[in-house]
């Protein structure tokens, strides 16, 4: 159920996402320099791999992603990111982890934490909630690229642990040490995937009524809207009759 509800929720807060174009690049620059202090060949350098994958799913033009690159390789003092992960609970008790890239660590801690505020939640520790998550490679797919059972017999043979097939899609689960390799052989296959990253996929999930999926989606955007925040994890599950109270 967690593949089906990621879907939904893609498709809700689609419209909210594609008005944020410049945002969305902004954190996919910020990732290819901090990946890129590692070293500017993508083949060597698995999180750079990915980061320019996500890069260019965006349409992100090749030039603007070189001088992300090449910013991170010449090691620019003048941007110096720090890796926080923030985690908290939503609403009704939903677990939610917020990863970020910050030069101004006071000022993405006060952010963050007022957005759990504003939307009835609260932020914890470092640890609170991730113990309820699972840090896997996840590789998602729309439902009309393959069948059910060729979507599984393929993603195993590249090494995947798990396949959540439903009508909206296909969630594709493996070990983060074999993500390149999954990632690379589906791709081989299927072509470029919705999706595919790195993440913390939730051991169990919660239901939310109307009212209370509505708050925690605002608190999910609020958060996606920091310029700091690159990705947001929770346990919520919102089911078909409630996205659709929500869209109407």
């Amino acid at each position: 159920m967690a593949g089906h509800s990621k879907f939904k929720n893609i498709q809700y807060r689609k419209g909210a996402q594609d008005a944020k174009r410049a945002k969305v690049f902004t954190k996919l620059i910020r990732e290819l320099t901090v990946a890129a202090k590692n070293g500017a060949d993508p083949d060597a350098n698995p999180r750079l791999r990915a980061a320019i994958a996500a890069s260019k799913s965006s349409n992100m033009g090749k030039e603007t992603m070189e001088r992300a690159i090449a910013r991170g390789a010449g090691n620019d003092e003048t941007e110096q990111y720090e890796e926080i992960r923030y985690e908290g609970y939503g609403p009704k008790g939903v677990a939610v982890i917020v990863e970020a890239l910050t030069d101004n660590r006071n000022r993405t801690a006060s952010d963050v934490r007022a957005a759990f505020t504003k939307y009835g939640g609260n932020l914890g520790e470092t640890g609170s909630v991730n113990f309820m998550f699972d840090r896997v490679g996840q590789v998602n797919y729309l439902a009309d690229v393959a069948s059910a059972e060729e979507m599984f017999e393929v993603a195993l043979e590249f090494g995947a642990q798990d396949v959540e097939s439903t009508d909206d899609g296909h969630e594709i689960s493996c070990d983060p040490n074999g993500f390149n390799d999954v990632r690379d052989g589906l791709e081989s296959k299927f072509g470029t995937a919705e999706s595919a990253e790195l993440t913390w996929k939730p051991q169990n999930t919660i239901e939310l009524d109307a009212d209370s999926a509505k708050t925690m989606l605002n608190l999910l955007e609020a958060l996606e809207d920091n310029d700091d925040v690159q990705k947001v994890s929770s346990n919520v599950e919102i089911d078909d009759a409630v996205m659709a109270e929500l869209a109407g």
